[in-house]
């Protein structure tokens, strides 16, 4: 009798979960439950959710191989499937970035090649592809799924919960209001006019892309810069948030990462034992910072900052300049560093610490979290959420071409809707909108958010409004469910891992919830083979 596993989404967190598992010698039965059409190409890179303009911030070097490289993979394709992504075969190289949807069918393809290997090595493998899982129970022989199109006939084991993020349905949109850029806003028909677009992140330009797609074209003619040659009058874009400031172009650094000089884990580890665990961690980050790059330091006068002030420090430029302007000159300065495959010290450092940060944040008090979410939260996120800048071109084609402004809302403002616009009121100014799309990205999630009704009921009957799970992901409560669940849905992760973003932390959650059913597998095994003697 095999180790009976249910894989509940196919996005790269199930597949990076898949693979790891079918690395094993005894056989196990897996079962593959994706909502979708189609196994293995996850929400973000769907066509339901994505057209060939939206990019993935994430380069080839930065994907972990699943059956191949993400490189190797293209490299194979045929040069006819890489023009239809807009691609030559002389561009291909491990920094380059890609479509979403090519990274989909990436995806998509490894899974199907995972499956056609572990049945080949005797693992049984079902595929549930349109299968939307509705409900958790506790069955007399295990844990029992309810799908839409009703209760599982057999029981597991094990239950891995890799359903990714979770944006608002379709149906929640209207036609001149969308909660998120992937609530319907790929196929809707947006008509040209004021359109507002809450956020200034890579999801903000995936929306705005969402749009002008359905009113003209990027072109780049031979020796110029990229334009944008509109087929409708009167698109007006405005993208806004509380700086007004827009991303910066994705930075040259190693593929392999230099260790940390300061921030080490003995450090961090003595910073948690202090009192003021806070400020002792940015003790340490001020110092990595000092030591890799002084001249930086000098001009924002680090050893003045504080905890509760560097951020101010760290975005002060950008917020004095022209937003435009700014990502002008930044993307100049990116470009010509990959050139010259150079990497500017100060922004190396932040990228490399900003994981070793992550591991102190569940011990930190209320005050000090509400602290590193206004300081540092901040500034890890624009350094690792830098964009290709091809998307900063597009932006800046569409600046040129008089579609596109940023709006900087400050603190204090007001959003409604009045006779099916969208108002904003800030700074004494009113911004009225035709089409308005929130596009600020995934918010951390609370067990009262669960689709599982009777694991959510569980979950809040012990009082776990945030569903607690152990260093492999294993739900630790309630008592029935205990032991059996892994919960690497990322939006329920997020309160104490907020930077758990991405397709490298997918690849992570999925091996370590791989070794934890690997041990329980070894355990269940010596447990049956003594029932037999």
């Amino acid at each position: 009798m095999p180790l009976t596993i249910a894989i509940v989404g196919t996005g790269p967190t199930g597949i990076y979960t898949f693979r790891e598992l079918v690395q094993r010698q005894e056989p196990l039965s897996i079962w593959l439950f994706e909502r979708g059409r189609e196994a293995g190409v996850g929400l973000p890179f769907s066509p339901q959710v994505s057209s060939k303009g939206m990019l993935a911030n994430i380069a080839s070097f930065e994907i972990p191989e699943v059956t191949s490289t993400y490189l190797q993979w293209l490299e194979a394709l045929p040069v006819s499937r890489l023009h239809q992504h807009g691609l030559e075969p002389r561009q291909l190289d491990a920094r380059l970035f890609t479509p979403r949807l090519l990274l989909g069918e990436y995806f998509r393809e490894q899974l199907m090649a995972l499956v056609e290997g572990a049945r080949a090595k005797g693992h049984e493998v079902t595929l549930c592809e349109s299968t939307n899982v509705t409900d958790i129970e506790l069955g007399d022989r295990g844990i029992r799924l309810v799908t839409d199109g009703g209760r599982t006939n057999g029981h597991f084991d094990r239950v891995i919960l890799a359903t990714g993020h979770v944006f608002p349905d379709d149906d929640d949109a209207s036609r001149g209001f969308f909660p998120s850029p992937w609530s319907g806003l790929i196929d809707a028909d947006i008509p040209a006019g004021r359109v507002g677009i809450m956020g200034a992140s890579l999801s903000a330009i995936d929306a705005a892309m969402a749009v002008v797609d359905q009113h003209g074209t990027f072109c780049r003619r031979c020796g110029e810069e990229l334009t944008f040659e509109t087929s409708s009058e009167g698109l007006e874009i405005t993208m806004m948030s509380r700086t007004g400031v827009l991303p910066e172009a994705d930075f040259y650094f190693p593929v392999q990462h230099k260790p940390l000089a300061h921030m080490t884990s003995a450090a961090l580890a003595a910073a948690g034992a202090t009192a003021n665990v806070y400020d002792a961690v940015y003790d340490l980050f001020r110092a990595e910072i000092a030591s890799a790059d002084p001249e930086y330091a000098r001009a924002i006068e680090l050893d003045d900052l504080t905890a509760d002030t560097f951020a101010d420090a760290y975005f002060a430029g950008r917020e004095a300049h022209d937003p435009f302007r700014w990502a002008r000159e930044n993307l100049k300065e990116v470009e010509r560093n990959k050139a010259d495959e150079k990497t500017v010290p100060w922004r190396y450092a932040i990228l490399r610490m900003h994981e070793a940060v992550e591991d102190i944040v569940p011990d930190l008090s209320d005050a000090d979290r509400h602290r590193f979410d206004r300081g540092l939260k901040r500034v890890f996120v624009d350094n690792y959420a830098a964009v290709p800048s091809e998307s900063i071109r597009r932006l800046l084609a569409l600046r040129d071409a008089g579609m596109l402004s940023i709006l900087a809302l400050g603190e204090d403002y007001s959003l409604g809707l009045d006779a099916g616009r969208t108002v904003i009121e800030a700074r004494g100014r009113t911004w009225v909108f035709d089409t308005f799309i929130d596009a600020r990205g995934q918010e951390p999630l609370t067990t009262r958010n669960l689709p599982f009704p009777t694991l959510r009921a569980a979950l809040l009957s012990v009082d776990c409004e945030i569903p607690e799970v152990d260093e492999d992901y294993t739900l630790i409560a309630p008592s029935p469910f205990a032991g059996r669940i892994s919960l690497g849905a990322i939006p329920y992760l997020m309160h104490d891992q907020p930077f758990a973003q991405g397709i490298r932390v997918a690849a992570d959650i999925g091996q370590a919830m791989a070794r934890c059913i690997e041990r329980n597998a070894n355990h269940v095994s010596q447990r049956r083979r003594r029932r037999w003697r």
